[in-house]
Parts: structure tokens; sequence; C-alpha cells
């Protein structure tokens, strides 16, 4: 099947100059509420790369993301908020981006179109057959990404992708791809718009439904979230009156001597 780059062809809109605030923000929220449709199409897909996530990580893997531009940033994003939110470890998910932390906030020229790069990172983590490695490319067409994905296979490793044309070079070369084909940007070939909406959504299916298979969710409650500012300690405190059914007071008394809301429940019920 042919590789056609819709996230390159032209807007379904023009002389955009020429519209006011309101028609603009009309015309991108009329695009913009397609993604999660086309998000939806890609499920089986998304659970079938969810699946190995979850089973390498079991066994002491670790979850790499491997993106240029938007697309990396959005992996570092995802993985940075796991250890705050899920208690886990900072080198359980790890995002890596073309041209290294400096492109979190700057663009590093051509650093995308190297083909060994992104293999060089990798190995400078030490990355192993208990790992998996996603690429998200919105082209799917990133030498940077699709560079590591080929000796990762070769280094029999797991690999998927997050990309938003169907059958392209990126999705040919991992071996869990996921595609969401979200069509022409609102600005053409604008992909930090609709392509990047679809790669947060699908990012965050990723991690959160990983995190709740691993036991990190109790209920539906972030038992070991990091309690790392007031709002989260009150957060902890009213989780620990309603789980526990004892006053503000007690509640605090608990997180303060067991310092995360899951010791404390554990302690709490151990001494009922």
């Amino acid at each position: 099947m042919d590789f056609i780059k819709t996230t390159e062809q032209d807007s379904n809109y023009n002389h955009l100059e020429k519209m006011g605030i309101a028609e603009l923000l009309q015309h991108i929220n009329t695009e913009d509420k397609t993604v999660p449709l086309a998000v939806e199409k890609a499920l089986p897909q998304i659970e079938a790369l969810v699946k190995q996530v979850v089973d390498h990580l079991k066994i002491g893997g670790r979850l790499f993301y491997l993106g240029a531009g938007t697309s990396g940033r959005l992996g570092i994003l995802d993985a940075s908020e796991c250890p705050p939110t899920y208690g886990v470890s900072p080198d359980l998910v790890i995002g890596l981006i073309a041209g290294g932390d400096i492109a979190i906030r700057n663009a590093v020229e051509f650093a995308e179109d190297s083909t060994t790069q992104g293999w060089e990172d990798l190995n400078a983590l030490n990355i192993s057959s208990k790992d998996v490695v996603v690429g998200i490319a919105a082209s799917g067409t990133t030498p940077y990404v699709i560079g590591a994905l080929q000796r990762c296979n070769e280094n029999n490793i797991t690999t998927g992708c997050i990309t938003c044309n169907h059958n392209s070079p990126l999705s040919q070369t991992a071996q869990y791809p996921v595609e969401v084909i979200v069509g022409p940007e609102f600005v053409t070939g604008s992909s930090r718009m609709k392509a990047g909406t679809a790669q947060k959504l699908v990012l965050n299916m990723i991690t959160t439904t990983t995190m709740i298979q691993l036991g990190h969710i109790k209920g539906n409650k972030m038992v070991d979230m990091q309690l790392s500012n007031n709002k989260l300690v009150d957060r902890g405190v009213k989780m620990l009156m309603m789980e526990l059914h004892v006053s503000e007071q007690s509640a605090q008394k608990l997180l303060d001597q067991y310092g995360s809301v899951r010791s404390a429940i554990k302690n709490y019920n151990a001494k009922a």
C-alpha cells in the first residue's frame, strides 16, 4: 500500500489571514473534535502496544519514548509526569529527544536527520531486551526515530510507534505501530496541532493504563503520588479521610507519619 503523508496535505481552509478571531477559533475547534474519533479507530493497535509495555515493565524493563521536535517534547512530558503521579522511579519511563535536552526548549537544526544518534542515545542508557522503545513521529519519516527502531529490532528490543500517517516508514519499522490518522492540519503541515493532540492522547492512554495494571492506583485514587506540594498533601489527606473514615486531623497525622497514602492505608489497616 502506498504511503501518503496526510499530515502534509493542504488544509481544508484557506485565506486564514482574512478570518476574524472568532472564525479562526471555531474552525480550529471543529478540526480538533475529529482527533478523539481518530484515536478511537486506533484502539486495537494501542491495546497491542500497551500489553507489551505492561509485560516488559513487570519483568523489570523500562519504557523509552523517542522523538524529535513536538513529538519528542510530548514524550518527555509524559515520562516526566509518571514519577510525581504514580511514585515510580524517573528511570522507569524515559523520554529522549533529538538534539538532547536543549531541544526541549529550542529547535536544534538537523538533529532529527541523523540515522544513528537515536540508537546512540539509547545505548548511553544501557538499553536491553527487557525494555520497550516507542518512536513518536507525526510524519512517520523522522530518521532519528526510524534508525533507532531499526537497531532495536536487530537487537531483540521490542518496538512500537505513534504516528499520524498510514503505512509510513516508521509504521513499517515498528513491531507494534499505532497510526492515528487525523488528516490535514488547520495550518498546512503544522503537526503540533491535531497530530500533537492525538499523540498526547495516546501517550496518556499508554502510561495511565500501564500504571493501573502495575498496581499504582487503588480504586480510582493516586495512592502512590509524590506529596510534593500543598495541593497534593491536601489531596492525600482527603483520600485517607474517605478510605479510612477518619477525621482530617487523624488523616494528616497518618500522612505525616508514613509519608504516602498507600503506606498510611496499609499501616492503619494492619493495626485495626
